[in-house]
Order: structure tokens, then sequence, then C-alpha cells
């Protein structure tokens, strides 16, 4: 029986290091990236250095792959900010490669690109937020992620390309560095460990809809598994936490262990979405995908791990 072989491209990172865990169970797993140094990946995951932006790294991944998984991204939601152009530029251009050269390989029998469901939608308050929803995102991350999201749906309309796209809401966990401008959580804990104050601009803060890692690798899996192509699909809890909400939880797990979580009272943005919990009914009515870990236990679990390393190192 032929066993599908997965490139994860960009999968060295938070994210592809436990997609990686997964999927080896039941494909040949090659994770690209672009440092020379292999990174930390399960046993039996090969590694392909290699800037799929270059022509011919892109060719040789898409003529032998059975699947794909397009986790690359240059910026984060802050950094997108502080310079739009790079984040247009150092992201677009290589995705719109990727699906052309892909729409033209007979071998490829799935593409799944992992997009942003915490900025795409952009402002609707606080109800939850479906995949037929309007897509409004008001930061240049966001805008560049559903630019790449209507390429990626013009190449299959146009040719064929057989793809998927995952929204996630907002991924925690094990492994997410807390000093990347990206995630509520880890900063928060970071700033702890490191006895400083975590900024919450407009308290309580912003709502969001936080996805535990593991939950996220095996969203991903499903869409891989039993998505259609053509379609978006949200991952996420269908439950939202504020700031606030973090800020205690975070605190019941990490003051008895002897650290504080201080907060900063700032200032609301006009650039923060104010709500942002998704509604993962598609993809759970189509491959019986749900999330499995609790916040409170997410927390636990990734404090304890950040806590080891930093008394290890």
């Amino acid at each position: 029986m032929h066993r599908k072989r997965v490139y994860l491209i960009g999968g060295g990172g938070f994210l592809g290091r436990p997609l990686a865990q997964l999927l080896k169970a039941s494909r040949d797993v090659v994770v690209v990236g672009r440092s020379v140094e292999k990174p930390m990946l399960p046993s039996g995951v090969r590694y392909m250095c290699g800037d799929f932006d270059q022509h011919e790294v892109c060719q040789a991944i898409v003529q032998d792959a059975d699947e794909i998984v397009h986790l690359a991204y240059a910026t984060v939601p802050q950094t997108s900010f502080a310079d739009p152009l790079f984040d247009l530029f150092g992201n677009l251009p290589s995705a719109v490669k990727l699906f052309d050269l892909a729409s033209n390989s007979s071998k490829l029998k799935k593409l799944v690109v992992i997009s942003s469901g915490g900025t795409v939608y952009g402002d609707h308050g606080s109800e939850q937020i479906n995949e037929a929803m309007p897509t409004n995102p008001i930061s240049p991350y966001g805008i560049t992620k559903l630019a790449i999201e209507k390429y990626a749906f013009f190449f299959h309309k146009t040719r064929g390309l057989p793809v998927s796209i995952v929204r996630p809401s907002n991924v925690y966990g094990p492994g997410q560095r807390g000093n990347t401008g990206q995630g509520f959580i880890s900063a928060a804990m970071c700033a702890a460990l490191e006895n400083r104050e975590i900024g919450i601009f407009g308290y309580p803060g912003t709502v969001r809809d936080y996805l535990h890692i593991s939950d996220a690798a095996s969203g991903i899996n499903a869409v891989l598994e039993c998505g259609r192509d053509g379609e978006a699909y949200n991952l996420s809890t269908g439950t939202g936490a504020s700031n606030r909400d973090i800020v205690e939880i975070l605190s019941s797990k990490m003051i008895p262990l002897g650290y504080e979580v201080k907060v900063n009272k700032l200032p609301a943005r006009s650039f923060d979405v104010q709500s942002n919990i998704l509604d993962y009914s598609k993809l759970h009515a189509e491959s019986g995908w749900s999330p499995k870990i609790s916040l409170e236990n997410g927390i636990f679990e990734t404090c304890q791990q950040a806590i080891e390393m930093m008394q290890e190192g």
C-alpha cells in the first residue's frame, strides 16, 4: 500500500512539530525550513533545508509531494503594523508561486493552507463567527492572510488546485515563545517568569478563543483527511476568554509555584478586535473533529513545561 508523503513547509516551528509528530504515524513526513541546522523534530521525520520562495526548491517539493501543508509565515500580527509592505511582500508572492506550481502537479492530492481565524474576520462583536460570515480584517497581517486565501481559491476555481484553508483561533501551548509578539498566554507567562508586568489594553482586555496546540494539530489533520477542496474551516473551541480571565487562570497555576502575574492596565487600542470567538461546527460535521483540551488544563501543562525549561536552563 502506498504511504503518502506530506511536506510541511515551515514545519519546524511551534505548530509544525506537533503536527509532524501526529502525521508520521500514517505518512512519510518531510519538514521544509530555511535553517541550515536541523530543528528538533520527532524521530523519523526528514528535514529539507531550503527556501521555498526559490523556484527550484518549490518545484522539488511539488513534484515529490502527495500532500502539502503550508505553515510558513514571515511575520506576526504585531510586526505587520510596523511594516505592512514587508508583511505583504514577505508572504504573498511565495504563496502564489506555490499555488501556481502545485496547480500543474498530477501527483499532488491535497494542499492545506494555514490562515488565521483570529484576524481574517475582523470585528463581529461577541457573536460566534462561522466561515460564511464576512471577512473584513483590520490588521495588515489579516489582510495578507486573506489575500493568500483568495489566491488559493482562485487557483482552485480556475486550475483545479486541491486546496483547503484552515483558520485557527488563538493557538497556545508548550513550546510557544513569549517574546515574539504573538500569543497572550505565552507572553503573560513569560512576563511572570521574568518578574515583569504584562500589559492589558483596555482592561479587562480583548476576548479570544484559545486553542491548545495539540487540538490545532489534530484539526489540521482532520482537514487534510476530510476537508473539501475549495473550502475554509475554522479551528477553535467556540468559547471566549478575556485577558483578565487568562491572568486569573495563570495566577491560580503560578502563584503556588512562586510566580506572580503582574498586570499593567493600558488604554485600549483602536486596532484591536474586541472579541473573536469562532464556530467550528463545519469541520465537526464533516470529520467529527472537536477540541479536547480545556483552557485550565492546557494552561497548567504549558506552565509546567515553561518552568521546567527555565530551571533546566
